[in-house]
């Protein structure tokens, strides 16, 4: 498969749009979002295909893993109806293994990220569970060289205190109180129109496993490690 780079004009194309996010302005330039979504795309199903080498994903194509650009405005306070960003998530394949892949293309807000958005209630009480009893199992796993290099600390939605059930004064209640877990890693304009972009997305997403890893091994076993699913 030939190398597929992001070309200038599908970012442009956004920081156009974000000045005149209206339906009028769009309609007129359908073509221009055309060209640059068909590269969007393109991107997006190069990419699987690399992810599918050291992974199994269960999103079919590039297209099915990208966002759409309308937005559902009806329960937001920001009426504009499109998007500013090219967006993408794959979901990883059997209920053996978790976490999700996710990219953005955004001139000055680009990044990759992985995780847990939104643990349903029994994964989050696992998971909480798991922190409780095997803590330094996790302190060590976050503070993995390469893992810390590449995307920082852990980041997401936090509880403002300790949740029920867990002590204040916990040597984990920072991780406890986590809703989400998220690592993510950003670009820079120049990056994401670099030749290499995919092959640093990919990259990113393999020094994720780890952690994907861990976690899946948690959210598929029991306190006593016996295998629920």
């Amino acid at each position: 498969m030939a190398k597929v780079v992001i070309r200038k004009e599908s970012v442009d194309f956004l920081k156009t749009l974000s000045k005149n996010n209206n339906r009028d302005w769009f309609n007129e330039h359908k073509d221009t979002y055309t060209k640059a979504h068909d590269n969007i795309v393109a991107f997006a199903d190069a990419l699987l295909t690399e992810l599918n080498k050291h992974d199994n994903i269960e999103t079919p194509s590039g297209k099915k893993s990208l966002y759409r650009i309308y937005k559902d405005v009806r329960f937001s306070k920001d009426k504009t109806p499109y998007n500013s960003h090219w967006s993408g998530g794959f979901k990883r394949a059997t209920k053996q293994l978790r976490g999700g892949y996710y990219f953005r293309i955004q001139s000055g807000n680009s990044f990759l990220a992985g995780g847990f958005w939104g643990p349903n209630p029994n994964d989050l009480q696992r998971i909480r569970e798991d922190i409780d009893l095997n803590y330094e199992d996790w302190q060590k796993l976050l503070a993995d060289k390469t893992l810390t290099k590449t995307f920082g600390k852990l980041i997401g939605e936090q509880l403002s205190s300790a949740p029920r059930g867990y002590a204040k004064d916990h040597p984990a209640i920072d991780l406890i109180r986590h809703k989400q877990f998220i690592l993510k890693h950003p670009f820079t304009d120049k990056e994401v129109l670099s030749p290499d972009f995919m092959n640093k997305v990919n990259d990113g997403f393999k020094k994720l496993r780890p952690f994907f890893n861990y976690m899946s091994e948690v959210l598929t076993t029991d306190a006593n490690g016996v295998s629920i699913v």
